[in-house]
């Protein structure tokens, strides 16, 4: 499975009425949320049950050192306390990436957010919610903000990252005896 993330360059189409006001009274601009990765274990489930830790959206969130280009994220914003808060990192950029690889509209990346809790994991919930986290206008937001430099970082990292666990499935299977 080729776990690379490319995203297009779409021009956002304009929407009045949906844009929110951003300047509103609150604290700093962008609130880290959590300084520690998110385990899929801990990930809460009214209805029970657990994550698969086969699934291909947990995989690829263990992929991504989302704590390493929060600190590069977070620099974009003012640190005045003018305005509302910013989405978290992960949330913006595991949003952009299910947009891409699901090749669906900023409306739908939204919804299918909503419905379902693999997609909420990978994009940093503690447990599901079965409500929008954001308004789809804010795509546009984070595209702007996660820079094509950062991008090609985070694509270079997962790459490592998989060679990285490859490796060590081919040294337990030889191990074992069962990969000469």
């Amino acid at each position: 499975m080729d776990l690379t993330i490319e995203f297009s360059r779409e021009s956002a189409r304009e929407r009045p009425g949906l844009a929110k006001n951003l300047c509103t009274s609150g604290g700093e601009m962008y609130r880290q949320e959590s300084p520690n990765q998110l385990n899929f274990e801990d990930f809460y489930l009214p209805f029970g049950g657990h994550l698969s830790p086969e699934n291909r959206w947990v995989r690829l969130a263990e992929l991504i050192p989302w704590d390493e280009f929060e600190a590069s994220y977070a620099d974009q914003f003012a640190q005045s306390g003018q305005g509302a808060p910013a989405k978290p990192f992960r949330l913006a950029l595991g949003s952009l990436i299910i947009k891409e690889k699901l090749d669906i509209t900023d409306e739908e990346t939204v919804e299918q957010i909503r419905e379902n809790h693999y997609l909420q994991y990978f994009v940093g919930m503690e447990g599901y919610q079965d409500e929008e986290l954001f308004d789809p206008s804010m795509m546009v937001h984070f595209r702007r903000r996660i820079t094509v430099e950062m991008l090609s970082e985070i694509n270079e990292r997962i790459h490592s990252e998989r060679v990285k666990k490859n490796r060590q499935q081919i040294k337990k299977l030889k191990k074992r005896g069962q990969l000469s």
